[in-house]
């Protein structure tokens, strides 16, 4: 098994034993997305959207120039068509495999758009979320951070927004492969700038929508902390659900006690949580910045933390550490 993982120093390529292996084009670059589609291997940078024909031997921009990438995601049907979501906040999309891109100009037509920003961030609004209805590949959904989710039927052609239990503050979704028209979206603290609900009374956590995105119910009651971040679902039966958490967008290892972050795991919809935290992870000093399925079983997690350390996390909440010294992981990608 290869683990790709994209730091706040680039790409990092590790096999099954060894120190992990630079990608030189990459160096010095965050790596915030990692997809694999149509056999090629895909790089959301803060300079664009990078590809590798060759399993990661060598990267070369594919395209999306200039911004800032948050997010990847592969159409389910088409596996030529990559879509990408970037700061400022747009949408693109490669209908060849990433041989050329186009922006979706819809996008940031929505009513309303005009409000889309990350306070006091001059790069503005981030499209960080994207997901792909597999069973019907013209609905999309896309996470504003900050700006709610946005809903398209017809391909990117027109879009409804909405705020889950407004909360505009959208971080990360996906949609469950074992409920049609089931999504899940993790939430912050942030809000529209000329919103003066004061801090204290803001709500954050997990939602959930049973009808494609049309309506929202809060899944997070009595969990703790609030702010939540990176999220993944198992593609295998019971598809669990993982979710990491701290107290704050700015939760960090140098903050007194350490960051305080925890994970958590659901494999009924939300319905109800265990911790995944062993003894030294109850809360973690470490932020965790980066969740995402591991191949060795259903509920098995990678999570990258803000410490440099990658950690294999099985559903008896057993850690096990893969790589440490690294800088901030922000994304991981196991490849057989």
């Amino acid at each position: 098994m290869n683990l790709f993982i994209g730091t706040s120093d680039g790409l990092l390529i590790a096999g099954e034993s060894g120190a992990p292996a630079p990608a030189a084009e990459l160096k010095g670059r965050t790596i915030r997305a990692l997809l694999a589609a149509n056999g090629h291997l895909f790089a959301g940078a803060d300079d664009g959207v990078y590809r590798s024909t060759d399993g990661g031997r060598s990267w070369r921009l594919s395209g999306v120039e200039g911004q800032i990438v948050w997010e990847l995601a592969v159409d389910p049907q088409r596996a030529h068509t990559i879509h990408a979501g970037t700061q400022p906040a747009a949408l693109f999309r490669s209908r060849d495999g990433g041989d050329s891109w186009s922006k979706i100009e819809s996008l940031t037509q929505v009513p309303g758009a005009e409000r889309w920003c990350v306070p006091n961030s001059p790069a503005g609004a981030r499209a960080r979320a994207l997901a792909i209805d597999a069973a019907d590949p013209n609905r999309w959904w896309v996470g504003i951070e900050v700006g709610g989710v946005l809903t398209s039927r017809d391909a990117g052609a027109s879009w409804t927004c909405v705020a889950p239990g407004n909360d505009p503050d959208v971080h990360v979704l996906v949609s469950d492969p074992g409920r049609p028209g089931t999504l899940y979206a993790t939430t912050g603290l942030g809000r529209f700038q000329d919103d003066p609900e004061p801090m204290g009374q803001r709500i954050a956590g997990l939602f959930g929508s049973d009808d494609g995105g049309y309506t929202w119910r809060y899944l997070w009651t009595g969990v703790e902390p609030r702010y939540t971040r990176p999220m993944c679902i198992d593609p295998r039966a019971p598809h669990a659900l993982t979710v990491g958490c701290a107290p704050s967008a700015f939760s960090s290892h140098r903050d007194p006690g350490g960051a305080k972050s925890r994970l958590y795991q659901s494999v009924d919809g939300g319905a109800s949580w265990r911790s995944l935290g062993d003894a030294e992870h109850s809360p973690s000093a470490a932020n965790i910045l980066s969740v995402a399925v591991a191949p060795d079983g259903p509920g098995c997690v990678l999570v990258g933390t803000d410490t440099g350390e990658l950690w294999q996390v099985t559903p008896e909440a057993k850690w096990t550490l893969l790589q440490r010294d690294l800088p901030m992981v922000w994304s991981v990608l196991a490849r057989g």
